[in-house]
């Protein structure tokens, strides 16, 4: 009995599967026996709020297959806890957790069973890169975001009410870091996260788009706040696309461009530029004067600039840009605020720079530049931000 190797458990996700964890389990099956407990599906859905992208019995399967794993197991709990009854089928000596890992709950539980707690620091092995399974999901995202072009706004009633106009986006490959609270539809496409955390399933893109939008405007949500229906459909409608709006939360219509000539063109004339981002306690719609007027230069900006896009009319769609852009803030007059104005002011001002706006609803975070060459100015101006325009596939 004295010669008897000690049990060890550790337990995780293990979704994702890499070096990382392989060298978690070398290091933790130096002290024994190593025994993996594995967060269920309905585990890490219900915790994490994303399905997995291998389901439990794959994960089980690869989590065995490790040469230092003695055995492994689906956790049967909830939560942070949820390898408490596998702890019963094991009955392990030694609990082993990574640095990230040390919870008080996890002490406590040791102490009040007698097993002995380890903490290992997160470690590579020897010659290879360190591996998280956080920042492998953002380096392998590949959701789309959106910039909308003109007729931002009227995607929300109390706006079209007024009088009906059509929103312009264009869906954007991830080729940048999009850093949250810019006005890119972060909130959107942070909701689309927790369904499908790395790419948008292959379907009709409009369908995908209600989908979207009822599932972040579903009925229970308590800020009072509906998410206008074109972050959803400038997310899930590629290329360029157009969507009329009269008085209701959903467009009367939808439009779409996949043009290669239009859309390689835009690309060649956009570009953004970073701000700070849109600060916590910003409020961009107060103060706000919405006219029938107002809303109808806002709608004849936008159809002005759709037409002058389809032409490929450089000066006609900066003059539509920006027009449309200034009937926005003649109406939400907060979308300015902060360093925001001295941005504007420096950029306007720049040899071959057309017009500009901000993305969304304002407060901060980027410029979207119209621009003479995108190329050249991004070769003069290094914080400048080229976009690719999403593809159907």
């Amino acid at each position: 009995m004295e010669n008897q190797r000690k049990k060890v458990f550790v337990s995780g996700c293990y979704d994702l599967l890499h070096s990382g964890h392989v060298e978690f389990f070398r290091q933790a099956a130096q002290f024994g026996d190593l025994y993996v407990g594995i967060g269920s599906d309905r585990t890490i859905l219900h915790y994490k709020n994303h399905r997995t992208v291998y389901p439990e019995q794959e994960r089980l399967f690869m989590v065995k297959s490790i040469r230092y794993v003695t055995d492994a197991f689906i956790n049967e709990g909830d939560g942070v806890m949820d390898f408490v009854p596998t702890l019963d089928i094991v009955h392990p000596d030694i609990l082993v957790v990574n640095s990230d890992g040390d919870k008080a709950e996890k002490r406590r539980l040791c102490e009040e069973r007698g097993i002995e707690y380890i903490v290992l620091s997160r470690t590579p092995h020897e010659g290879l890169a360190a591996r998280s399974s956080t920042a492998l999901k953002q380096e392998n995202c590949t959701l789309p975001t959106r910039l909308d072009l003109a007729g931002t706004w009227i995607d929300q009633p109390y706006v079209s009410q007024h009088g009906s106009g059509w929103a312009l986006t264009i869906s954007l490959e991830p080729t940048f870091e999009i850093r949250e609270r810019c006005g890119l539809a972060t909130s959107t496409r942070n909701i689309i996260k927790r369904i499908w955390p790395y790419r948008l399933p292959s379907m009709n893109p409009e369908t995908l788009a209600r989908l979207v939008f009822c599932f972040e405007n579903h009925p229970e949500r308590d800020d009072g706040i509906i998410s206008g229906a074109q972050d959803a459909i400038g997310i899930c409608v590629p290329g360029l696309c157009r969507h009329l709006y009269a008085g209701h939360f959903w467009p009367e219509r939808i439009e779409m461009t996949d043009d290669e000539h239009i859309l390689t063109w835009l690309e060649q004339h956009l570009v953004l530029v970073p701000m700070e981002p849109r600060q916590p306690n910003c409020s961009v719609v107060e103060g706000q004067d919405i006219t029938p007027q107002k809303v109808a230069r806002l709608a004849d900006a936008a159809e002005r600039c759709w037409q002058a896009i389809h032409r490929m009319d450089l000066m006609a769609f900066a003059t539509a840009y920006r027009d449309s852009f200034l009937a926005q803030v003649s109406m939400f007059p907060a979308m300015i605020q902060g360093l925001v104005q001295h941005h504007i002011d420096h950029y306007s001002n720049l040899p071959g720079v057309l017009a500009w706006k901000m993305p969304g609803a304002g407060g901060g975070g980027y410029l979207a530049l119209v621009v003479d060459d995108a190329g050249i100015f991004c070769k003069e101006h290094q914080e400048g931000i080229r976009l690719t325009i999403r593809r159907p596939s």
